[in-house]
């Protein structure tokens, strides 16, 4: 790879990874909770939008139309609304870590994208947010402990 330093071809193994996962997507979940650094941000709750995209391979599921064999996206969309209501984060990076961390627990998702964003928080936007991408290893979880499948 000639011209590309370490941390891009790290970037573009992963990206050929990631392609060959199948995907679950979690498109436009809201949850009403505390987000944010300022005073106002800090006394009500506001909207907090949601996108999920859980990358793991769920051919043995689409083969035996058994859930068991992927993920309960039912159950995750419920985990992850429920922690963003209730974690008060002031960042919206530190909540998409939680929520990183809450959908790789699971053994069947192998990596994970999440993008949270503040609607109205901003005049003359539609959201700010920020997005990110982690794998299991990348936040010390190589083995799962609680599992996002019920």
């Amino acid at each position: 790879m000639q011209g590309k330093n370490r941390g891009e071809e790290v970037y573009l193994a992963r990206s050929e990874k990631v392609l060959s996962m199948d995907k679950i997507i979690i498109k436009d979940l809201t949850a009403h909770g505390i987000l944010g650094l300022h005073d106002w941000e800090r006394e009500n709750p506001q909207d907090i939008l949601i996108n999920l995209v859980l990358f793991g391979d769920f051919a043995e599921a689409g083969a035996s139309d058994d859930v068991e064999k992927s993920v309960n996206y039912q159950t995750v969309a419920e985990k992850v609304r429920t922690h963003a209501e209730k974690a008060g984060r002031l960042t919206v990076e530190a909540l998409a870590t939680d929520i990183a961390k809450l959908c790789l627990e699971d053994e069947a998702v192998k990596r994970v994208r999440v993008r949270v964003e503040k609607p109205t928080v901003i005049p003359f936007t539609k959201s700010v947010g920020v997005e990110i991408e982690r794998e299991r290893g990348d936040l010390g979880l190589n083995e799962p402990r609680y599992g996002c499948v019920s």
